[in-house]
């Protein structure tokens, strides 16, 4: 099943900012206030939207733009069933939010006007569909998990618990094979879906698809990178090309020397390495998979300027991409240098200012229960080289995460439950939303110590954010500066839901590890010992 993450940010009237503000109170007062979580139903008014498994409601303030106003949303399927089913749930508190916000310019303007007309039956899930933005990078942490499965596994663990508790003596007398066995047979019967072999999370289709779309990334930028040395190949002969390119990678070396005397300041430990073994096995892999990539695409090109394909012509063309591969080293030379340039010459905030209210506020909201919600917007540095850079890593950083986070952890992180970046004011800011287990602190003390790098990647963008080196290096490792310049990004998230608000990523993993098990009508020994252990 398909989980899709979706945002909707909208800029708010300024004189409605305060009404806006009071209607999503009210809102976030109807759902329970247990400061435990542990009873009654979280938002029983969204029992009706049976794929959401996290929501919020949050209003920015804005200091450099008008207040903006977002929807945040992760849910199992396509968005068009979802938003017709949120638009019956909670149809007229958000066409209330509406009305506090600004009428689009665009051809959205005439179904927005529909929509909060007094009285209106206008419906909301198309208008709300088209403003949904789409995420410049995500995470899902229990991914291929449906809300509904994750809520069956819970109560099959809990089951699980209590047949254990209830024969305690019993079970303790078998052998690891016997008590996968009376298990079994003790709740099958209740659950009858655990005689039904699992559902696989991921696809083959997806699992594919993942990989090609990694690959297909890491083809295209290779092959942009190497234009220079094909474009000097083609009007000079190969000798005096490598002569220009040699000469232009001595110069920059010579600049980055300079650059480096002239430093100063002290630099953040980040722990970036690569060993030689796995590095050397990688690169040749990818020397491969590229040469082999651009040759066959490049088939078509060669049948239309020679009119066939020959050995000679194929060997030529290889010929020509390895001149252009030989140049990424002076290309990519060259692209760090003009960003660390930018870079020295980046202001960053060491102590920015928080209004204690919102501190206040932020603070009363949070550990209500083992999950919490950090919303962040802030301002993009400006350039073309920043735009790029930003688009292209985080769409390599989200294909990367599509191939690498796929068992409920993102690294060694094992508290992120969903999280995206997206892009809003016309690309001019990013925003940042995440739902996560444990305190505030723990979770970026966690980013800080385990994924600076790609956390830094991800931010360095943003105005005000802790220096940074070559894009990945520094910036989220300065822990200090780093929380107080989130923090001072962040939002009071007016409202907030979760589905399943007792369970942390790990338990999940848990529950469908134990589920998973169950579901095995024959275990091996060794397997069943290692099962065992989550019981």
């Amino acid at each position: 099943m398909r989980q899709s993450t979706l945002s909707v940010a909208l800029e708010v009237k300024p004189e409605s900012y305060e009404h806006l503000s009071n209607l999503l109170n009210k809102l976030h007062d109807k759902r329970n206030t247990n400061r435990q979580g542990a009873t009654g139903k979280f938002a029983p008014f969204l029992s009706s939207v049976p794929v959401l498994h996290f929501m919020s409601l949050s209003l920015f303030p804005g200091y450099e733009y008008d207040p903006l106003f977002v929807i945040e949303a992760n849910f199992d399927g396509e968005p068009g069933p979802f938003w017709a089913q949120l638009e019956a749930a909670i149809g007229p508190e958000i066409r209330s939010f509406l009305a506090c916000c600004k009428c689009p310019q665009d051809r959205l303007g005439p179904l927005f006007t529909a929509i909060i007309a007094p009285d209106s039956r206008a419906p909301l899930a198309p208008y709300l569909e088209a403003q949904s933005l789409t995420p410049t990078v995500y995470h899902h942490g229990n991914r291929g998990m449906t809300r509904r499965r994750i809520i069956d596994e819970f109560t099959l663990f809990e089951h699980v618990q209590a047949e254990l508790t209830d024969n305690d003596a019993t079970y303790r007398k078998l052998d690891p094979l016997a008590v996968h066995h009376q298990l079994r047979t003790a709740l099958v019967e209740q659950f009858p879906w655990i005689d039904t072999p699992p559902t696989p999370r991921i696809s083959h289709g997806e699992n594919i698809g993942d990989w090609l779309g990694l690959g297909a990334f890491v083809v295209a930028v290779s092959f942009i990178l190497s234009i220079p040395g094909l474009m000097l190949s083609l009007i000079m002969p190969p000798v005096f090309s490598f002569i220009l390119l040699g000469l232009s990678l001595l110069l920059i070396a010579a600049l980055f020397k300079r650059m480096s005397r002239m430093s100063s300041g002290n630099k953040a430990k980040t722990n970036v390495s690569l060993q030689n073994t796995s590095f050397g096995r990688l690169l040749f892999f990818y020397l491969i998979i590229y040469l082999t990539t651009v040759s066959i695409l490049g088939i078509p090109f060669l049948m239309m300027i020679i009119g066939q394909v020959t050995a000679a012509a194929w060997l030529d063309m290889l010929i020509w991409l390895i001149q252009g591969l030989l140049s990424m080293p002076v290309t990519i030379a060259a692209i760090l240098f003009w960003l660390r340039t930018l870079e020295k010459a980046d202001s960053s905030q060491d102590a920015p200012w928080v209004r204690p209210r919102f501190l206040r506020e932020m603070a009363r909201r949070e550990d209500w229960i083992p999950q919490n919600h950090m919303g962040s917007v802030v301002l993009i540095k400006p350039g073309i080289l920043r735009a790029i850079l930003i688009r292209t890593g985080h769409l390599g950083l989200g294909l990367l995460l599509r191939v690498t986070a796929r068992d409920g952890y993102l690294g060694s992180m094992r508290t992120i439950h969903f999280a995206h970046w997206a892009l809003v004011n016309n690309k001019s800011r990013l925003m940042f939303l995440s739902n996560f287990d444990q305190t505030w602190e723990s979770y970026l003390d966690d980013f800080i110590e385990k994924a600076h790098t790609g956390l830094t990647l991800a931010w360095s963008c943003g105005v005000g954010f802790p220096s940074t080196r070559y894009l990945i290096l520094d910036g989220a490792s300065r822990g200090r500066q780093f929380k107080e310049w989130a923090r001072h990004s962040m939002a009071i998230s007016h409202f907030w839901f979760s589905a399943y608000p007792t369970l942390t990523t790990d338990q999940i993993e848990r529950n469908y590890r134990i589920a998973l098990g169950l579901q095995t009508h024959r275990m091996t020994k060794e397997r069943a010992v290692q099962w065992i252990k989550d019981l």
